[in-house]
């Protein structure tokens, strides 16, 4: 049976992530681990995560995961969730600054104190709750309308240096990215274990998805 590996360094919402991956596979193993040996035997490989840049680059590096998790992306499809998405750049703002795992060149940048809308109404950071997601074509958005709703939270978002590898944006007070990815990998802001219906299917396309961007 193959095997589908969720990320464990000690910051994500894992229980979530590995039920909601167990409620829509098929004929695949769902496991959650910090083994470097087991995320390079699994087939697929899921990168969740929440909290903060330093402490996240800082438990990858203790626990020996930064090179497991950027071989996985490079080999074999890979998901990248919320902080496991951000971290995926060169460099975050957070915490007076700090150097990510520079799978792609960009920024990862605070909304913002006094962060308004287009109608100057103060916006609440962080962004939390249901918001629209506008989605480029893969066949990580099969089955899922344009410009449905996920659940947000967070504070910060991604400025990828290159536009192609843009999947998705999302407005809340400016356009940010939503969603990236190139090759094998994909990685979204949003949380697709707490979008419901939409979320569901998302990681189910992911169970499905060969790697390929067409």
């Amino acid at each position: 049976m193959s095997q589908i590996a969720v990320v464990d360094y000690g910051m994500g919402n894992l229980r979530s992530v590995s039920k909601a991956l167990e409620h829509v596979v098929t004929t695949q193993d769902v496991i959650v681990t910090s083994d470097p040996e087991k995320i390079h035997n699994a087939d697929k490989v899921v990168f969740p995560g929440q909290g903060a840049a330093r402490d996240c680059m800082k438990e990858l590096a203790e626990r020996g995961l930064v090179e497991p998790v950027l071989q996985a992306a490079a080999e074999k499809p890979f998901l990248g969730i919320c902080m496991g998405a951000q971290v995926l750049l060169s460099h975050s703002e957070e915490n007076q600054g700090v150097d990510c795992l520079g799978l792609y060149d960009g920024e990862v940048r605070f909304f913002g104190e006094g962060h308004r809308d287009a109608q100057g109404q103060l916006l609440k950071i962080p962004h939390m709750g249901w918001n629209q997601v506008h989605y480029k074509t893969h066949p990580m958005w099969q089955g899922i309308e344009q410009d449905s709703r996920f659940y947000f939270v967070h504070s910060y978002y991604m400025a990828p240096a290159d536009d192609a590898i843009v999947m998705a944006t999302t407005d809340y007070g400016h356009e940010f990215v939503s969603a990236i990815g190139r090759g094998n990998v994909f990685a979204v802001q949003f949380h697709p274990e707490k979008s419901a219906r939409d979320g569901l299917q998302l990681l189910k396309n992911f169970t499905q998805w060969d790697g390929k961007e067409d």
